[in-house]
């Protein structure tokens, strides 16, 4: 298949559609849950045979295409060169187990390490989330403006739970020079409200698919992504991910740093 953007937008908007009817009709039955790394890690049959469908698809229309999935395949490659699928099947499965609601799909594509396309779908809502760098960004059809670029202040930033009631890399302090903090157990669901300037940015411990759609995806607003030191994102591995605008972002890293007088 063509590697044009837009024509992969456009498939993976559709293999999207034909996912959320499998997942609402696998909903409607008792979930075989299981732990991973711990009792609040966990993954559902849903997760893997949602996986197994999107992969699939995958090596269907691309059959060259190098695929990272969150349920074990892929997770050991660490080789990013020709076109790299970043899947995640269900992201935020605590949430999809505990409240049925606030989760999502994420995919996103790369070429030799850099974006080319990134879809996350709010399952629940049926709505879709997309764009690229050279793609306008989309939500549930309309298309989005770049962000205004609010300081840390004057926006509700999003945060993991853990790292900020622990105060790791004094996030707790920084969710608190904020606007207010929100913690919704979804980084796809989280770049859904940084696109749509309804929070100013999001801090986490990310996992490669849990930031590769949403950074291909939301660079093209004005958000600016880095590790806690400032340094670029490296998607052949997991870590701490600072997205926000540019102002916001820039606080962000001052107080992670313990320079704590930059955030005012």
């Amino acid at each position: 298949m063509t590697q044009d953007p837009e024509k992969i937008r456009e498939t993976l908007i559709g293999w999207f559609a034909a996912s959320r009817k499998r997942i609402l009709t696998a909903m409607a039955q008792p979930l075989d849950v299981a732990q991973k790394s711990n009792r609040n890690d966990l993954v559902t049959n849903v997760d893997k045979a949602n996986q197994q469908f999107l992969i699939e698809h995958i090596k269907t229309d691309f059959p060259t295409a190098r695929i990272i999935g969150e349920e074990g395949h892929g997770h050991d490659d660490t080789d990013l060169n020709g076109l790299v699928f970043f899947v995640d099947p269900i992201d935020g499965t605590m949430n999809f187990v505990k409240q049925q609601a606030h989760f999502a799909v994420m995919i996103g594509v790369y070429r030799d390490g850099q974006p080319i396309v990134g879809a996350i779908m709010d399952v629940m809502r049926n709505e879709v989330l997309s764009g690229g760098p050279n793609l306008p960004v989309t939500f549930a059809g309309r298309q989005l403006k770049p962000l205004l670029d609010l300081p840390l202040k004057d926006g509700l930033l999003g945060v993991a739970g853990p790292m900020a009631i622990k105060n790791r890399l004094h996030l707790g302090d920084v969710a608190l020079a904020s606007s207010g903090a929100r913690m919704s157990g979804s980084a796809g669901m989280e770049f859904i409200e940084v696109a749509l300037g309804r929070q100013v940015g999001y801090v986490s411990y990310l996992q490669p698919w849990d930031v590769a759609a949403g950074m291909a995806i939301t660079q093209g607003l004005g958000v600016e992504f880095s590790r806690e030191d400032g340094s670029a994102i490296n998607l052949s591995q997991p870590g701490v991910v600072v997205a926000a605008t540019p102002q916001a972002h820039q606080t962000i890293l001052a107080m992670m740093a313990g320079k704590s007088e930059q955030a005012h």
